[in-house]
């Protein structure tokens, strides 16, 4: 990162870019990641903005692109900044993401086992796994009168929504 820049940045966009330092973020949890992201998200685009504006007003001042490009280096550079600043928090993001989704998914795994171990229908009388298979029974399906008459009917209620879709 270019020290120039960030010397050139007021204190609070500076406070901004330490708290995304790999050493500030491990400290965060999800939410405050979250939230920072979103800081800083919203500085790129101010810069990014700023910018683009400027840039757009120079070139027609100028003439060409070529000869606007080298005004409003600065916009330009403080953007860079923030995005990676920005790329740095979205990583962290992911990793956080990733580490919970799979603690979420241990847990349920376990809550699954645990169900598992547990029969729910068996009474305390049939402690022989064979009764126990005779005892749960398959669920019942519902139809108004026929496997086939339902199917027509989905058919056709398929057919009245592509029907109004393609209109």
């Amino acid at each position: 990162m270019n020290k120039a820049v960030l010397n050139s940045m007021t204190k609070t966009e500076r406070r901004l870019v330490s708290e995304t330092e790999r050493e500030a973020l491990v400290e965060l949890d999800e939410d405050a990641l979250l939230e920072l992201h979103g800081r800083v998200r919203r500085a790129r685009t101010k810069y990014l903005k700023n910018y683009r504006r400027a840039a757009s007003a120079r070139v027609l001042e100028s003439g060409s692109r070529g000869d606007a490009y080298p005004k409003n280096q600065r916009d330009r550079d403080k953007a860079e900044v923030f995005e990676l600043a920005l790329a740095r928090v979205s990583r962290q993001v992911e990793v956080m993401a990733k580490r919970t989704a799979a603690e979420l998914r241990a847990e349920r795994l376990q809550a699954a086992r645990s169900a598992k171990a547990t029969p729910r229908l068996a009474s305390p009388s049939t402690s022989d796994p064979v009764e126990y298979k005779s005892a749960v029974r398959s669920r019942a399906i519902k139809t108004t009168g026929g496997r086939k008459r339902d199917a027509s009917t989905r058919a056709m209620g398929a057919r009245r929504q592509a029907k109004r879709d393609s209109r």
